[in-house]
């Protein structure tokens, strides 16, 4: 993404103050989500909207790597539309909840068997906002809901009340700032743009009938391998970090007033911190649950030959133009952005499933 790489030094004092607060606020976060008593019946569908990190096959396998070798070798084997090699976020928040991972909206007319499940509307590459991918932003994936509610009768106001509604978002809008240009005031006017309309999307989300809604925070996007790759995978860009922090903060906010504004007095809206866990992940090089251990955690596993070359790129004779590691359960991230699936039960299992078992 190489957001903001020249900036002045005054940046860099706001940096440490971003981590200051959020620090303080996630951890209140924290002990706020512990007070919270188990409020009814855990839900029995999922509905997902978002983006690659929960994505679980509805892009046309023409337009996407996540369609191509060698994604999918450890689950189900084969190239299976998710973007890892194997289960990713959806999947382990289904499996939480004791349910098969819903089918993908593109897939619906092929898995009516799994409509009890829910339905995953999220498209890998979309944001809050159109990005550079022409698919359905997440506006539109609400709007795909709206039509199997009102205009199909596929699903009821009532099966979104005993749903649990997941809404990830991996930073897609953020793609283009640096290229973009703008000055840092007109840049975080930008990301407050995208929090604004997400808290907007999440509140519809609700009025439709949502009674339990997660959201995800921003991992931190300095610590991705496309942006740790110049130092050889061991240094995090602290710039970028503090744009995906601040991101947070607004998000911290705008949920917190969902949340007061809410119908009746249980919580409706939490979220899944996705840049405390891949940070605590990170930083132990993944042992906390005790089953994992990633030696080199910012390295992926599965790398271009060369800079022209992406994880999955073949060249114009059909060679292959990538490696990949003999062992992806030991690497955390699989390519330059998405976790493999052990990363993704690392996170999952050390920091999400707690915060979602008390949520319910």
């Amino acid at each position: 993404m190489n957001l903001l790489k020249s900036l002045p030094c005054y940046f860099f004092i706001l940096i440490h103050l971003l981590i200051n607060v959020y620090a303080i606020n996630s951890e209140l976060s924290s002990t706020q989500n512990v007070l919270i008593s188990k409020q009814g019946p855990k839900p029995t569908k999922l509905f997902v909207f978002g983006d690659s990190y929960a994505d679980t096959g509805n892009i046309v396998k023409s337009h996407s790597p996540s369609w191509k070798q060698p994604y999918g070798i450890t689950f189900p084997g084969k190239p299976a539309g998710r973007f890892s090699d194997g289960r990713v976020l959806t999947d382990y928040i289904a499996k939480s909840l004791g349910i098969h991972s819903p089918v993908p909206y593109q897939w619906r007319k092929y898995g009516r068997h799994h409509w009890h499940n829910g339905m995953n509307f999220a498209f890998g590459g979309t944001g809050v906002f159109n990005t550079d991918v022409p698919l359905p932003n997440m506006t539109t994936q609400i709007d795909l809901l709206e039509k199997l509610m009102l205009g199909e009768s596929v699903y009821s106001k009532t099966d979104l009340q005993s749903s649990l509604v997941l809404v990830a978002l991996a930073g897609n809008d953020y793609s283009n700032l640096s290229t973009a240009g703008g000055t840092i005031p007109e840049i975080m006017a930008f990301i407050t743009k995208v929090v604004n309309q997400l808290a907007l999307n999440l509140k519809r989300i609700e009025t439709m009938g949502g009674r339990k809604i997660a959201v995800t925070s921003l991992q931190p996007l300095g610590c991705l391998p496309r942006e740790t790759m110049d130092s050889a995978f061991h240094q995090c860009n602290e710039t970028e970090n503090t744009a995906a922090i601040f991101h947070n903060l607004l998000l911290q906010q705008a949920v917190a007033k969902l949340n007061n504004d809410s119908y009746g007095s249980k919580q409706v809206f939490t979220i899944l911190d996705l840049y405390t866990s891949f940070n605590k992940v990170i930083e132990n090089r993944g042992i906390l649950s005790g089953d994992a251990m990633f030696e080199t955690p910012l390295k992926p596993c599965c790398t271009g030959m060369s800079k022209d070359y992406s994880c999955g790129s073949l060249n114009d004779k059909g060679d292959v133009m990538y490696n990949v590691c003999k062992n992806p359960e030991l690497a955390f991230f699989w390519d330059t952005v998405h976790p493999t699936e052990a990363g993704w039960h690392e996170v999952c299992y050390s920091s999400l499933k707690p915060t979602l078992d008390k949520f319910f």
